[in-house]
């Protein structure tokens, strides 16, 4: 990133002090970084800090000119190549949102053709608020990019979502942002992506479904996009936000997302099934709920479709990823997997590890290939870990294409 302008917008939150932090990191690795702040971030973290830390004069107000042949916002937009807001707070939001310039921040980035980064900071009521999460939607639509906020407990004593994105956690999204330009490996690539667990209807008020959080696949498809390709995300029921970039067909039931990923398989070059879906569901439903009795109430159960070995037996030049969530004799049951399902890669994880089980931020692969190779990754951020994913399968089809050369 050595010499790229960077203009990082600081507004009115305590989270401003990580901007401090991220700014010296940004400037350590050679970006030119150019700090706004708003009035409000200016009580809690001095311009001077930034000054400091950057090297570069720090704009506060719009209507001061630093050189008087130039106009600061307006050169700034121009000349910048990442645009970052962090802390973004609920007010920079919504402005955003509703196409306000009122201020140096805002009024720069509405001028900027560069990529626009936002950070939320805040209360985790806040950021569930409806208005919130209306106004996020709004810019990712608008293209703007979302740095998801972190859990945890809050400066103002809530334990939630809300938490400013680490800095180096900034820094290495930043890092990946400037190394795929121009090079964007899957760039003109269709990439189907299945996520999250299904749910299996008994009678109005009850189903069979799985601890999957989607987590995974929706960290796959962001990357994917991230990466250049064109993702079409089919999801189970989730509480994530709408990866941005990314077509995405909600579905309920495994029948529903066979259909789904039928539909787009056939143009699809890349097709990776991290859904986990249900293999039975029960043989009869009811439209009433059934009521408590006496004595024992059994189900039966009925299989569902197998998607996976379907879509290895149609697959024409496809390359076809699964996974494999086990909780004993893992590298068995993948190495069968593959073979039996026609797979290309076997994505397996010990979902009795800790920190590599369902609803966890981590995850702990290996990575199974055809030529019966494997490959064994340390616990890390499902976002890195779908890197990774995404790199083996890119080396993958680049092997194809040398064999056909």
């Amino acid at each position: 990133m050595k010499g790229k302008m960077i203009l990082l917008c600081v507004t009115g939150g305590i989270a401003a002090f990580k901007a401090a932090a991220l700014t010296s990191k940004l400037s350590q690795q050679g970006a030119d970084v150019h700090v706004l702040m708003s009035e409000n971030a200016t009580r809690f973290v001095t311009p001077l800090t930034f000054q400091a830390l950057s090297r570069n004069a720090v704009h506060t107000d719009i209507f001061e000119e630093k050189d008087q042949n130039g106009i600061a916002h307006i050169d700034l937009a121009d000349n910048a190549d990442l645009v970052m807001v962090a802390p973004a707070t609920a007010n920079i939001i919504g402005k955003l949102a509703g196409g306000v310039a009122d201020d140096m921040i805002s009024t720069t980035i509405l001028a900027t053709k560069a990529p626009v980064w936002i950070a939320p900071a805040m209360n985790v009521n806040m950021y569930d608020h409806p208005a919130v999460q209306r106004n996020l939607q709004t810019l990712t639509d608008d293209g703007y990019r979302l740095l998801e906020p972190g859990e945890g407990l809050l400066a103002c004593g809530w334990i939630g979502k809300g938490r400013l994105a680490e800095p180096e956690d900034i820094l290495d999204a930043v890092k990946r942002h400037f190394e795929q330009q121009g090079q964007l490996p899957l760039k003109g690539k269709k990439v189907l992506v299945t996520a999250g667990p299904t749910q299996e209807k008994v009678d109005p008020v009850r189903y069979f479904t799985n601890h999957s959080s989607g987590k995974m696949g929706y960290a796959l498809a962001k990357v994917a996009a991230d990466n250049g390709a064109e993702v079409t995300l089919v999801s189970g029921p989730t509480d994530l936000d709408m990866p941005a970039g990314v077509k995405v067909v909600q579905i309920t039931t495994a029948a529903e997302m066979y259909e789904e990923v039928m539909r787009y398989f056939d143009h699809a070059d890349i097709v990776i099934k991290s859904a986990a879906v249900s293999d039975y569901r029960p043989k009869e439903t009811y439209d009433q709920k059934m009521k408590k009795k006496d004595g024992e109430w059994k189900i039966d159960m009925e299989r569902t479709q197998d998607i996976l070995s379907d879509l290895g037996k149609r697959k024409q030049g496809q390359v076809l990823v699964g996974f494999a969530a086990e909780s004993e004799k893992m590298d068995e049951y993948a190495e069968q997997k593959l073979r039996k399902k026609n797979l290309d890669i076997v994505v397996a994880n010990n979902i009795s590890e800790a920190g590599s089980g369902f609803r966890s931020d981590t995850n702990k692969l290996a990575i199974f290939r055809r030529d019966g190779s494997k490959r064994e990754l340390e616990m890390m951020s499902k976002r890195e870990a779908a890197g990774v994913v995404l790199d083996e399968i890119e080396a993958l089809m680049k092997g194809r294409r040398n064999d056909d050369c």
